[in-house]
C-alpha cells in the first residue's frame, strides 16, 4: 500500500488481539506518529504560503517605488536640463561673471567651477 494513503483503509492494519499489547501501541504510536507528521506538513505548507505572500506584497511594493524613483529622475533631469538653459541664458548678460570671467573654469560637461569668488556678497 502506498504511504499517505486514506487512514480508514483497514486492509493492512492488524487487529488488536487482548493478549497482543505490543502490536496495539505499535499500531497507536503509528497512527499518532502519523497525524503529527499530517499537522506538521499542514503548518509547513502554510509557512511556505504566507512567504510567498509576503514576498508578492514586498514585491508590489518595490514596483511602485521604483516608479516613483524613476519619474522622480526624470523630473530632476528635466529641472537640471532648464536650469542649464536659464543658465546659458543668463551668462552673458551677468555682469558679475564677466568681470570674473577668467577664474572660471568649464568643464567638457558645461557645468563650471568658480575656485575663488571675490564679490563680498560670496564671502564669509
Amino acid at each position: 500500500m502506498a504511504q499517505g494513503s486514506d487512514s480508514n483503509d483497514t486492509s493492512f492494519t492488524r487487529s488488536p488481539s487482548p493478549g497482543n499489547k505490543e502490536d496495539s501501541s505499535d499500531d497507536v504510536k503509528k497512527v499518532l506518529r502519523r497525524e503529527k507528521n499530517r499537522i506538521a506538513a499542514q503548518k509547513s505548507r502554510m509557512r511556505q504560503t504566507q512567504k510567498a505572500d509576503t514576498l508578492h506584497l514586498e514585491s508590489e511594493n518595490l514596483v511602485k517605488e521604483n516608479a516613483a524613483l524613476r519619474k522622480e529622475v526624470k523630473r530632476l533631469t528635466e529641472e537640471a536640463k532648464y536650469l542649464t538653459s536659464v543658465l546659458s541664458t543668463h551668462e552673458p548678460l551677468c555682469s558679475a561673471l564677466s568681470s570674473q570671467a577668467s577664474e572660471i573654469i568649464y568643464s567638457p560637461h558645461g557645468a563650471f567651477h568658480q575656485p575663488h569668488i571675490n564679490s563680498p556678497r560670496f564671502q564669509h
